[in-house]
C-alpha cells in the first residue's frame, strides 16, 4: 500500500460534498456578511443558517453558537473571558488537557494570579471525581472547571453528566474541550447542562481554520478579539464564510450518518485491538484506549515492546512505508519532551518504550490495518 492515513485525531480528510459546498460559496457568495447589499445579505443568510443547523443538532439556541478559527481560539476565548468578564478566581483542570487549555490556564495563573488546581488522576488517566468535589468545596471563590470530554491522546471519556452535576451543585462554571468528540457523539446541551463547549471542523471531515464555541445564553461572556460587532459581539472580524458553510455541511453529514459511521469505525478499532493482541505479544494499550466501552471509538494508543534506541526510528520507518500516525497529539509530535499526557500516567520504564496513536475514520479499511500491523511486526522483529 502506498498511503495509509491513521492520524484522524490530528485532522481528517474533507468530505467531497463539503469541498463542493465551499467551492460554490467561494465562487458565488463572496459578499461580506456584514454588508447591507444583496451580496452581503446572501452571505449573512448562509452564516445564520449554519448557526441554526448546529444549534438544532445540539438542542441549543442559535445565539449560543459562536464561530471561531478553531478549537484553540474557542478554548482561549472561554477561559480568558471567564476570568475577565465573569469574575472567575479559581480554575480546576487536569494535567492531561490539550495545551490550548493547559498553556492558557498556566498563563492566567502566572500573570493574573488566578488560582490553579489540578484534579488527581488514576493510573489510566481518569480524573478522580471525589477529588474534583473536594476542590469545588475548598472555598467560596468563583470557580471554572475545565475538563475535556475525550482525551486526544488516550481516548478516555469522562462522564460529563456527573461533572456537570457536581459543578451545578457547587455553583461552578463548566467548560469542556469537546474537539475530539463533537461530530462523533450525539449532543444535547439541555440534558447535559454545560456552560461552554468547543469544537473544530477539521476533526469531523470539515475544513481547517474554523470551529465554534458553545456559550450558554446570558452567561455574561464578553469578547476576546475587539473590533466589529460580528458573532453577537463575542468575536470581532469578518466571518470566514466559505469555512463556515463547509463546517455546516460537515456537521450535518456527521450527524445524519452518525450511527452508520460510528458502527463502521468501532468495528475497525475492535479489529485493530484484536490483531495487535494476537500478533504483537507484549504490546499494551495506554489509558483506556484498548477498552471499547471506556474510550472513544476513533483512536488507540499502543505501547510497543521495543528498546528506546530502536524506537527512535519507528515513526520514520512507518512514514517510509506510507503509514501516517502520531507519537502523541499533532500539536507536539515535533517536540523533544515527549507526551505530557503519557508522562502523567506511565512509569519511567514504560516511557522508554514507543507509544503510537493510531486514529481511524470512515475512509479506513481492515486491509489498511492488516498492512500496518504487518509493518509493525517486521520492524519489531528486525
Amino acid at each position: 500500500m502506498e498511503n495509509v492515513y491513521l492520524d484522524n485525531a490530528a485532522t481528517t480528510r474533507v468530505r467531497d460534498n463539503v469541498i463542493a459546498k465551499m467551492q460554490d460559496a467561494l465562487s458565488n457568495f463572496y459578499g461580506n456578511p456584514s454588508s447591507t447589499h444583496s451580496f452581503g445579505r446572501s452571505a449573512k443568510t448562509a452564516v445564520e443558517s449554519a448557526r441554526k443547523t448546529i444549534a438544532k443538532y445540539m438542542n441549543a439556541h442559535p445565539s449560543e453558537i459562536i464561530f471561531t478559527s478553531g478549537g484553540t481560539e474557542a478554548d482561549n476565548m472561554i477561559l480568558r473571558c471567564a476570568v475577565h468578564d465573569l469574575g472567575v478566581k479559581s480554575i480546576i483542570t487536569t494535567k492531561i488537557e490539550h495545551h490550548a487549555v493547559l498553556h492558557t490556564v498556566e498563563e492566567l495563573h502566572e500573570k493574573l494570579g488566578i488560582a490553579l488546581h489540578f484534579v488527581d488522576l488514576d493510573e489510566y488517566g481518569n480524573p478522580y471525581l471525589s477529588h474534583l468535589e473536594s476542590l469545588l468545596k475548598a472555598d467560596d471563590s468563583k470557580k471554572l472547571v475545565s475538563l475535556m470530554h475525550v482525551n486526544n491522546e488516550l481516548g478516555n471519556k469522562i462522564d460529563l453528566d456527573l461533572v456537570s452535576s457536581l459543578c451545578i451543585q457547587h455553583g461552578a462554571l463548566f467548560h469542556s474541550d469537546t474537539v475530539q468528540s463533537i461530530g462523533h457523539f450525539s449532543w444535547d446541551v439541555q440534558e447535559t447542562p454545560v456552560d461552554f463547549l468547543t469544537a473544530a471542523a477539521h476533526k469531523f471531515h470539515g475544513p481547517k481554520g474554523v470551529g465554534f464555541a458553545y456559550i450558554k445564553k446570558n452567561s455574561g461572556m464578553g469578547c476576546m478579539i475587539s473590533g466589529g460587532s460580528q458573532e453577537r459581539g463575542h468575536r470581532a472580524g469578518t466571518e470566514s464564510f466559505h469555512n463556515i458553510v463547509g463546517l455546516e455541511e460537515a456537521f450535518t453529514a456527521a450527524y445524519d450518518n452518525l450511527e452508520e459511521e460510528k458502527s463502521y469505525v468501532t468495528e475497525l478499532k475492535r479489529y485493530f485491538i484484536e490483531k495487535v493482541k494476537q500478533q504483537i505479544p507484549g504490546a499494551k494499550f495506554n489509558g483506556h484506549s484498548g477498552d471499547l466501552e471506556k474510550s472513544t471509538y476513533t483512536l488507540v494508543n499502543v505501547r510497543l515492546p521495543m528498546e528506546a534506541q530502536k524506537a527512535l526510528m519507528l515513526l520514520f520507518h512507518l512514514d517510509i512505508k506510507g503509514i501516517a500516525c502520531s507519537k502523541g497529539s499533532a500539536c507536539q509530535s515535533g517536540g523533544s519532551t515527549g507526551s505530557h499526557v503519557l508522562n502523567e500516567i506511565l512509569n519511567a520504564e514504560d516511557l522508554q518504550k514507543p507509544s503510537i496513536r493510531f486514529s481511524f475514520s470512515k475512509y479506513n479499511t481492515k486491509e489498511e490495518l492488516d498492512y500496518t500491523i504487518g509493518i509493525l511486526k517486521e520492524f519489531i522483529a528486525q
